[in-house]
């Protein structure tokens, strides 16, 4: 019974873990669809504050501010689409495994340093 249970609990962790990585891709793809309702308005706005209300009508500045608000919009586009298909839990978990081995292999070479040069055995006899 307790192997079953045991079995159970490693499913509903590996089950949670989806499920948090597929709440967290829906936030990102969620504000990325934001983010490019926003950027269709915004640019709408740009373009009547500059032929319509005629501010700084000499020159096409909305030309420029929507072109740095698209050229921001794609790198956000391909952080959501891309990047995290490179770079997501996996291979933060990998990451994380080799900092963790790292630490281990530093932590050992310092133990064993403070063997050689100061052995237990004659710790253990100057008490004597």
């Amino acid at each position: 019974m307790l192997s079953k249970n045991k079995n159970e609990a490693e499913i509903n962790l590996e089950q949670h873990e989806l499920l948090e990585t597929a709440q967290t891709r829906i936030k990102q793809k969620k504000r990325l669809f934001t983010h490019f309702v926003v950027f269709l308005i915004g640019s709408v706005f740009l373009i009547l504050i500059n032929k319509i209300l005629k501010y700084g009508e000499a020159y096409d500045w909305f030309i420029w501010a929507i072109t740095l608000w698209a050229f921001l919009f794609v790198v956000h586009a391909f952080n959501v689409f891309v990047t995290q298909k490179f770079m997501g839990k996996e291979w933060e978990r990998k990451q994380r495994e080799k900092l963790v081995l790292k630490q281990k292999q530093k932590i050992a070479a310092l133990q064993k340093e403070i063997e050689t040069d100061f052995p237990i055995s004659n710790i253990n006899k100057k008490k004597e």
